[in-house]
């Protein structure tokens, strides 16, 4: 018996003592989508040899949000990556753990559908593109007395939809639920393209009491295949597979130019000033969100943030790795809450 008490006496002890002692490098995590330029301003300040290197996961925005939410202490995430915005139930979370964040916006991204340069370029409007992924779509069930219902999407070529669309299997590699990608993509396409644009949509759901958002759900019958957070996994399944379309952000799409093309969805393509000129209607905002009480306990959180500023305009590198830069009011705007630090509320995020 005092033997196990000692055991457990020396674990305990050594459990407290990984706790207290402080990291020398920042933790992130989070969005695919922003890990390819938060790796490449984490070099850049792994170049200063006061600072080590920060470690970056992916994993999705989901996990990104949770992660820096989760706690306070070295043993929690101090930045969180994010394609898509934080939501007031996720910021509870945070509040629930006390937890304080800045939101950080550092730029812009579109999300493209994309397929191999050897196969057909897709030409669809967002309405279409919407139709051929939403879960549910409206019909007649002729078993329930021909009462309007939503029923699992029965289109299985895209020709199904529309006879001016290839006449292939609708196969489309996308990335999972935790995905920022994911969650913007099914709000923009899904939901506000097909659904909210679709007369004969919106009158079943409201028949039926459904709201709008019921079509973000993606399919899960083989005509959406999820293909994990790594988006060059997607990437490969395009070179093997021309006939398939993937789902990703725009920085993939510009750095496989040579073997990938990009859908032109109605009637724009996914270019890098299409989307800076808001004309690419599939876009959206990135973000990291920093936690008030790892800075200055974490050295090199505030370096790390201003390493940002150097890099994020229209000359800088991460503009030529993809990203889509802020315009200067709005890059001034951020650069300035990177110092002053203001406290993310539930009312900013109405």
């Amino acid at each position: 018996m005092r033997k196990s008490v000692i055991i457990s006496s020396v674990l305990a002890g050594m459990m407290l003592a990984g706790v207290a002692q402080a990291r020398d490098y920042i933790s992130i995590a989070g969005s695919s989508t922003v890990l390819p330029f938060a790796t490449i301003v984490a070099e850049r300040l792994g170049r200063n040899p006061d600072f080590k290197t920060p470690v970056i996961e992916s994993g999705g925005s989901s996990v990104g949000k949770k992660g820096v939410c989760d706690g306070v202490g070295t043993e929690f995430t101090d930045i969180g990556n994010a394609s898509s915005r934080m939501k007031e139930k996720e910021l509870a979370y945070c509040d629930t753990n006390g937890v304080k964040l800045t939101e950080i916006k550092v730029g812009y991204d579109g999300i493209v559908v994309a397929g191999s340069k050897t196969g057909e370029l897709l030409k669809i409007s967002k309405a279409d593109l919407g139709k051929a992924l939403t879960a549910m779509v409206p019909a007649k069930e002729i078993r329930n007395n021909n009462i309007d219902v939503m029923v699992p999407n029965p289109y299985t070529k895209w020709s199904d939809i529309n006879p001016d669309l290839p006449d292939v299997a609708i196969r489309v590699y996308g990335p999972p639920t935790t995905s920022g990608t994911r969650a913007s993509f099914a709000e923009m396409v899904n939901e506000k393209g097909y659904c909210k644009k679709d007369a004969e949509a919106m009158r079943v759901l409201k028949l039926i009491g459904q709201e709008a958002k019921n079509c973000r759900a993606m399919r899960t019958d083989g005509a959406y295949v999820e293909a994990g957070e790594q988006d060059n996994l997607i990437v490969q399944k395009l070179r093997e597979d021309p006939t398939s379309y993937g789902i990703f952000g725009f920085s993939y799409l510009d750095q496989n130019s040579d073997t990938l093309q990009g859908a032109v969805i109605s009637g724009t393509a996914p270019t890098f000033d299409n989307i800076a000129t808001d004309s690419y209607s599939v876009s959206r905002a990135l973000y990291f969100y920093v936690k008030h009480q790892h800075m200055g306990v974490i050295p090199g959180m505030a370096e790390y943030m201003n390493e940002w500023t150097k890099h994020w305009d229209e000359d800088g590198i991460l503009a030529e790795s993809g990203m889509i830069p802020m315009p200067s009011k709005e890059r001034a705007s951020y650069a300035a809450a990177m110092k002053d630090l203001p406290l993310l509320t539930a009312d900013m995020l109405k």
